[in-house]
Parts: C-alpha cells; structure tokens; sequence
C-alpha cells in the first residue's frame, strides 16, 4: 500500500469519524477533500473539483429530481392518498385484515405518484391509525403495516433515490426504473400475503371494517374507486408511461408529472397560492440538500480516487478468496450497515461509487445490482437506529408505545431480507422488465432499418450506380 493510499484510506476514516460525532455532511466531504487532497496532489485539488462540480452541473438526469420532489408535495395537497384510502377502505371492508390491505396498496400505488416516506408514513398513520385503534386492529401488526407499507415509495418508480442513483452507476433511469418494478410489487404482494394469511388464522389480529364505517351501498363505493383510482392512473401514465415507452426523457416527464399534480389540486379545488409556494419552498430545500450533497460527494470520491485508494479497496475485495456471491452478500450487508446511522443520500452518493466498481468487476449486471441496492436501502428506514418511519408513525399516533412500533417493524423487516435473498437466487424478478422493454426496442430498431435501408436498396438496383 503506497503512501497516497494510505492518505486516502485516513481521510475515509476521518469522514467517517466526522459524520458518526454529527457534524454536517456536506461541508465535511469538501472540506476533507480540500485538505487532503492539497496534501496529496497540491494546488490542482482547485481545478480538480472546479471540474467535478461541473459535471455534476450537466447530467440531464438530475433535472427531474426537483420536479419528482415538487410532485410529491403536490401530490400531498391534493388530497390523493385520503382518496384512495376512502376507495380501498370501502373496497376491502369486509375482508379480515382488511385495513393492513387498504393501507399497503394505498401506500404501493401513492408511491407510484409520489414516491415520499415521510409524508406517506404520516398520512397513513392519520388515516388508519385511529381507525385500527377503534377496530379493535393489532398495534404491533398495524404499526409494522403501516411503517412498511410508507417505505415502498423509495423503491417504486418514480422514486427519487433511484433518479439520483442512474448516474452515479452511469446506467439508464429507464432500465432502472423498469428493474425497480419486478422487486417494488413482489415486497408489496409479500406484505399482503403475510397479513392476509396471519388474519385468517387469528382474525382478532384485523377483523373486518365495522359497519358503521363502511358505504350504505355500492354505487358510493364504484364511485370512491373511480374518483380515488383514475387520477392515480393518469399522473402514472404521464410520467412512468412517457418515461419506459421512450416518448420523453425523465427529466421532461417529471415536469409533466409536477403540471399534471398541479392540475390535480385545482380540479379538486384544494389549490392555493400560499400552498404552491409552501410546495416549492420544501422542493427547494430538500433539492438543495440532495444537490449539494450530490456535488461534495462527487469532489470527495475523485480525490479519493485519484489518491488510489478506491482501486485499492476494490482489488483487495475482488481478489478476496470469497465466491462471486459470498462478496456480493459481503457488499450488501455493508451496505445494510450502513443504513443504520447514514439515510439513503449519503449511501448513494458517497459509498456506492466505491462498492458499485467491485460488482462491476465480479461481472454482475450493474442495473440488477443497482435495484437490489435500492431494495437494501429501503431497509434503512426500517432498521433501528435511524428507523425514520418509526418518527414519523410515533409523531401522528402518540397512542402506540415506540417499542411496540419497533417489533412490529422487525417483523416485516424479515420479510424485506426474504426478498432481498429472492431477487439474489431469481436475477429474473428484477431483470424481466428491462430485458422486455429492450427487446422491444430491438423490435423497433430492425423494423425502422427494413422500412427506410430495403427500399433504397430496391431502388439502387432498379436506377443502377447512376
């Protein structure tokens, strides 16, 4: 191990250190990669990160992370989850268990058109809480239900995580997205199954809704399902439809995406002007804290990389007697790891340019690595300590005693890890869709290249060279 090597495995210590003790994280990596790399390369750290910064600046795809953001904000004014819990509680009603069904879909198909945890989780906690409560529900079953079900729109396109993720393993938002499908409504069907099969066995655990709180007839129920369904299914259209057909990139479908949230609030007649300003206040903030974040790390990895401590780590790994699959498990449950004390921005921006060139070099497909790193880290706001959902529930539902939120998340956390061990032995669960989506491509690409290259041919041979 050379000098500078070793100068750059000090400074990924002393990162850590900094960051484990609270101090900001952000200003820390530029403020590290200013001092060791002057130490290690001089003046040109200057120009060094000059340059990073400005790549950063001019990767198209972190474009759409304002505008996916500002959707999900806008999507909470609107009033979209209450619609679709009204629609699905009235669906459901009579089946046993059938509030832990009513808030996972509701979750599933909210993430779709919002892909937030934190208001997910809280909005849910609103709604169904009080209402599993005076159903006589499980605390520690609904609790787990409910935490659970918010973390799905970190990984269910658009998710926000998985825009910013694209470029940092230099693979397409497009595939990505598609690979996220396949594991997304596994872990949400997984969930469901689980509910489901424990009621039936032990109904006291979700009886069915009381009959005070179901519709008086049918008709009200058709009428919630399509008033709560069909605004879910345009907004999904417009931006995942746009995005996977090829009609527009992510950035532009975004847009469309935030326009169409827009119009939502305004047909429902929910739209203010202090609203919308509220909404681009919190887009800004938590763009600028992504961004920013997204700019440090990126100055931070190249001196690590250029110090040669990066190409280090991952020889070292990939020269480890481990089997190809005995160092994948090894990068993941680091990765698990590090959900504990780190949220997912850190993870992606920081530590995963370092693992993702060892999965690289093991010769796994870096968009199935990618969705199998994006499910792990959905752990992270299930895994204690961080356990940011736990906050969330406890701050809406202050009747549920914390420890009891906590088992009944680690409950649906073995279901997560039984996913995770799935989508590692079945590459296809993740792979189908993007694998679909390419051969179709493929299609179009031949059938554009017999319309216009045969008819110039047929022409050449009729009117000859001249």
């Amino acid at each position: 191990m050379t000098g500078l090597e070793l100068l750059g495995l000090f400074m990924l210590l002393v990162m850590l250190g900094a960051i484990f003790i609270g101090l900001p994280i952000s200003f820390t990596l530029l403020f590290l990669a200013g001092v060791f790399g002057y130490i290690g390369m001089g003046p040109r750290v200057l120009n060094l990160a000059y340059l990073q910064t400005i790549g950063i600046m001019k990767q198209d795809e972190l474009v759409a992370v304002p505008m996916f953001i500002l959707m999900g904000f806008i999507c909470d004014q609107a009033g979209l989850m209450e619609r679709l819990f009204r629609a699905f509680r009235d669906l459901f009603a009579p089946l046993k268990g059938a509030l832990y069904v009513v808030v996972i879909v509701t979750a599933t198909l909210f993430g779709i058109a919002a892909g937030t945890v934190g208001a997910t989780v809280a909005l849910l906690g609103i709604m169904a809480g009080p209402m599993m409560i005076r159903s006589g529900y499980d605390v520690r079953m609904s609790a787990g239900a409910i935490a659970a079900g918010g973390t799905l729109g970190i990984l269910i396109p658009p998710s926000v995580m998985l825009v910013v993720m694209a470029p940092v393993l230099d693979i397409s938002i497009i595939d990505l997205y598609a690979a996220a499908f396949g594991p997304g409504f596994l872990l949400s069907g997984m969930f469901i199954a689980y509910t489901l099969i424990r009621c039936h066995f032990n109904p006291k655990l979700g009886p069915p809704v009381p009959l005070e709180d179901r519709p008086e007839s049918m008709k009200i129920v058709l009428w919630e399902c399509l008033v709560g369904l069909v605004p879910v299914t345009v907004l999904t259209i417009v931006t995942l439809g746009a995005i996977l057909a090829g009609i527009t990139t992510a950035a532009e479908a975004a847009a469309l995406g935030a326009l169409g949230a827009i119009l939502l609030v305004i047909l429902y007649g929910k739209f203010t002007w202090s609203g919308l300003l509220q909404a681009c206040y919190s887009t800004m903030a938590t763009t600028s804290m992504v961004l920013l974040l997204a700019v440090a790390s990126n100055v931070f990895g190249a001196v690590f990389a250029w110090l040669g401590t990066a190409s280090w780590m991952t020889n070292a790994l990939l020269a480890s007697p481990l089997p190809a699959w005995g160092t994948m498990t090894l990068l993941l449950t680091l990765i698990f790891l590090l959900g504990w004390p780190f949220e997912w921005p850190a993870i992606v921006f920081i530590f995963l340019p370092m693992l993702a060139p060892v999965a690289k070099g093991l010769g796994y497909d870096m968009v199935w690595f990618g969705c199998i790193v994006a499910v792990v880290l959905q752990t992270a706001f299930l895994s204690p300590p961080v356990a940011m959902s736990a906050y969330y529930l406890k701050q809406v539902v202050r009747e549920w005693n914390l420890r009891l939120i906590y088992r009944g998340m680690a409950d649906f956390m073995v279901i997560q890890v039984l996913c995770v061990v799935l989508v590692l032995i079945f590459p296809a669960i993740a792979m189908w869709f993007p694998g679909w989506l390419q051969a179709r491509r493929d299609a179009e690409r031949k059938k554009v290249q017999i319309e216009y290259v045969v008819p110039a041919k047929v022409a050449a041979s009729v009117l000859g060279p001249n």
